[in-house]
């Protein structure tokens, strides 16, 4: 079989080596893929957006499927044009990957299905949302409307930050057309769980859980980051917690997007909050997540191309989804700077000294023969064994074995 992976990070240079395990899978190809992924896949010259680039090169090549992996294609309706041109797809369809490309639809869904969630409203004006900053007080959470790259949410501890980042999103367009629009949502406290799910229209199969860090820097201080680590099981996600979750969360919202004649297939991800008053929604994405995709599919022991298909043609209730009884830790190793200004080009040496760790690259390119940084984040070294701990130790013994100039990471993920 032939596929064609959509997407150029780290989250898809784990779905294609994941892929590559699959005897059925015997072409790989990845657009537009990144300098560690060509290790995996050929890599095609089509930036993730290019509907037209993407659908002129499966008239060529024919592929027995197209993964689409990251947000803007699917809130593009990638896989629509696909399917209509008589391609098999995976991922969501326009109408149910709204669920992550409007906070406000996914606010709105929960609230009708009885979803539990935080407290919340809706305004494009500024100065309504200014007022009802000073109504409601601190702390408060504002979120830009629409996709913006993992890095529109601000958790104001004061009235004047979450003013400020009203402004900057309405007013100062720093979110471009996502930011026109915000959702101001009641502070939640307790741990975060990021929980994902095959879904096939009808039928949920969760993921393990697994916990990213958002901040740039230990103990969850700095700007937010699209992910600087993830690791997996959760500490806290418990067999009853999980089951409290199947019951008011996972289950409704699958029933929800049918009703609304929106089904969703594809990945399915439940960013959560476990408040003392139970769990809670934080966000919706409709696909892998970056990085806890690196650090879940390690567990995989299910060919993830029967998967695809099973949930491709509503059939995830026949197949049996298995995971290692392990633990997973992926360390991101980012461009210094970043998520503000950082330089691209560095070299990156040290990678045929990795022992444990499989390292995914997020943002490299080979320039004259020498794999170069080109992105925020550059790499997510990741290590797996039967404990947390010893997952986190072995990650980060590899860790300090990659060097590049100004590369920065954190030392504390998987420690919450």
């Amino acid at each position: 079989m032939k596929v064609l992976v959509i997407g150029g990070g780290g989250r898809e240079h784990a779905i294609c080596h994941t892929l590559k395990k699959s005897p059925k899978v015997d072409k790989l190809w990845c657009a537009p893929g990144n300098g560690g992924i060509a290790q995996a896949a050929e890599c095609v010259p089509i930036k993730a957006t290019d509907i037209d680039g993407v659908l002129a090169f499966c008239r060529e090549n024919a592929p027995d499927l197209v993964m689409v992996a990251p947000d803007d294609p699917l809130a593009l309706g990638m896989v629509d044009a696909l399917e209509e041109a008589g391609f098999r797809a995976f991922g969501p369809r326009k109408n149910a990957a709204v669920i992550e490309g409007s906070k406000s639809f996914a606010k709105d869904l929960m609230q009708k299905y009885n979803i539990p969630t935080a407290g919340y409203a809706v305004f494009e004006s500024s100065d309504e949302a200014v007022a009802y900053i000073r109504e409601q007080g601190a702390p408060i959470v504002v979120k830009a409307d629409g996709l913006a790259l993992g890095k529109g949410v601000t958790v104001a501890m004061t009235e004047d930050e979450a003013v400020a980042a009203v402004r900057d999103a309405i007013d100062g367009g720093a979110f471009g057309g996502a930011g026109a629009r915000v959702v101001i949502e009641e502070y939640l406290t307790g741990p975060e769980v990021s929980v994902l799910a095959f879904v096939d229209g009808k039928t949920l199969k969760t993921m393990p859980s697994a916990q990213d860090h958002k901040r740039a820097y230990d103990h969850d201080e700095g700007p937010n980051t699209g992910g600087m680590g993830a690791f997996s099981p959760s500490r806290f996600y418990t067999e009853e917690i999980a089951q409290q979750c199947m019951e008011t969360i996972f289950k409704p919202t699958v029933a929800a997007m049918a009703q609304e004649g929106r089904p969703f297939k594809g990945v399915l991800y439940f960013g959560l909050m476990l408040t003392p008053k139970g769990p809670r929604v934080i966000e919706y994405n409709a696909r892998f997540g970056d990085p806890e995709t690196q650090a879940v599919l390690c567990r995989l022991e299910t060919d993830l191309f029967d998967i695809f298909n099973a949930v491709i043609d509503g059939k995830l209730d026949e197949i049996e989804v298995k995971w290692a009884d392990n633990a997973a830790c992926c360390v991101v190793m980012a461009s210094g700077g970043y998520p503000k200004a950082y330089e691209k080009g560095k070299e990156i040496t040290g990678l045929d000294t990795v022992q444990d760790a499989i390292v995914f690259h997020a943002g490299t390119a080979t320039k004259g023969g020498k794999l170069v940084t080109d992105g925020g984040r550059v790499l997510g070294v990741t290590a797996t064994a039967p404990t947390l701990d010893e997952a986190i130790r072995k990650a980060y013994a590899d860790v300090r074995k990659i060097h590049f100039d100004q590369a920065h990471f954190r030392t504390d993920i998987g420690v919450k």
